[in-house]
């Protein structure tokens, strides 16, 4: 046991829980006014939902002993087993830090998604939902990558949740999107952004609580963790800037809104390779998800979908390139529990890191498609239109957020 791992790795656990209303923020800013309480409340309740769950079935789900390489057994049922003693996960924290340190990973996830869906789904609806895709989609997801299931077998590299978290809620929401169909009016007229500051107050909480994301997945105070301190920030850093200068061409002007997006796509795609790889593989890795991300979020119009905030585009596409870029970057110098990737030599890696990410877009969308049917069958997805129109925060939670 070290003092100081554990004290870091609750540290970094606190972090991540700030992450997701930080979230809440980032998204909430971006709808309309009458659904800005609406979209806070879906990733703030999750805080809620997603603990009970984890606490009850899902961490023994996700790091229980392996099933066939697909899911957990249910050695940790209710925490059973789980106390002030280290794990096989980390070797020098009380088992209940690294369970809680995880947790926050599990309430977060499931929040991104609902970026894709707002303003245009019913509370109950998204509770169910949110419930069943935690224990059917992120458990295993999670077993499959970090908990001794089949993917992290196989070698599949994911420091801080590319693949468990970014691709799974980025393939999620692109399904969740096709079956729920547009919003009412959407293509007729703007949906304009009603608070653009809280959006970037939110991004900036998101950065500040990606820290702990990534360096905390070192799961020690330690040189690695110091690695992907500085490449988590690195990459967020030149997202940023490569996302507005491609803004600036396409459009003729950098928004604070592409600054805010460009830096959660860095943080997006740094989050596979953070402890993989060094500084300089970071700023490649940046500089190409902001671009990348950007491309991607213009194409939605083309495709013809309506994923409201963008989850498709900068969580699903950004973990996309991070997992490839892990193959490409990836280097056994930094991290000896890795592997090497294609510029260091092991191009086997890259093909890993491709199989792993058709696996989990595969099975998170097909996944999702058939909770979404059970989930509209039991308590339906869609409000009326009536309800739509009026708003979801009056119409679901009879409030408001603004008294004018």
């Amino acid at each position: 046991m070290n003092a100081a791992d554990t004290a870091f790795v609750l540290i970094c656990a606190a972090l991540v829980m700030f992450m997701t209303p930080g979230l809440g923020l980032f998204y909430g800013g971006m709808v309309r006014n009458k659904n800005v309480l609406s979209t806070l409340m879906h990733s703030f309740i999750l805080l809620g939902l997603i603990t009970l769950e984890w606490v009850l079935v899902g961490y023994s789900m996700s790091f229980g002993t392996d099933i066939g390489g697909l899911i957990g057994g249910l050695d940790f049922l209710g925490l059973a087993g789980v106390g002030a003693e280290p794990s096989e996960y980390a070797k020098t924290i009380p088992h209940l830090a690294f369970m809680a340190f995880q947790c926050m990973f599990a309430v977060i996830t499931p929040a991104l998604i609902s970026g894709a869906f707002a303003e245009r789904v019913k509370f109950s609806g998204f509770m169910l939902f949110s419930l069943l895709w935690a224990l059917l989609i992120y458990n295993p997801m999670a077993h499959w990558v970090w908990g001794g299931g089949w993917l992290q077998k196989m070698g599949a590299l994911d420091f801080a949740g590319g693949a468990v978290v970014h691709m799974s809620s980025g393939a999620s929401a692109l399904a969740f999107v096709l079956v729920l169909g547009k919003r009412k009016g959407y293509g007729e007229t703007a949906f304009i952004p009603h608070n653009l500051p809280m959006t970037i107050t939110g991004a900036g909480i998101l950065w500040f609580g990606w820290f702990g994301f990534n360096a905390g997945s070192a799961l020690a105070a330690n040189g690695l963790a110091a690695n992907a301190f500085v490449t988590t920030h690195v990459a967020a850093a030149c997202a940023t800037l490569s996302w507005i200068f491609v803004e600036w061409l396409h459009r003729g002007n950098p928004t604070t809104l592409g600054a805010a997006s460009g830096a959660v796509a860095g943080l997006v795609a740094i989050t596979p390779a953070a402890g993989f790889v060094g500084p300089m593989a970071s700023v490649a890795i940046g500089l190409g998800a902001g671009a990348l991300c950007y491309v991607g979020v213009t194409l939605k119009h083309s495709f013809g979908y309506d994923d409201a905030l963008d989850v498709v585009g900068v969580h699903g596409l950004g973990g996309t390139f991070g997992a490839l870029a892990t193959g490409l970057f990836a280097s056994a110098a930094i991290n000896p529990d890795g592997a090497n990737g294609l510029f260091f030599g092991n191009p086997g890696q890259l093909w890993i890191q491709f199989v792993s990410v058709a696996a989990t877009w595969a099975f998170c969308f097909i996944g999702t498609v058939v909770l979404l049917k059970i989930v509209d069958k039991l308590v339906g997805l869609r409000p009326s239109v009536e309800d739509e129109q009026k708003g979801l925060d009056l119409s679901q939670h009879s409030e408001t957020g603004y008294q004018f």
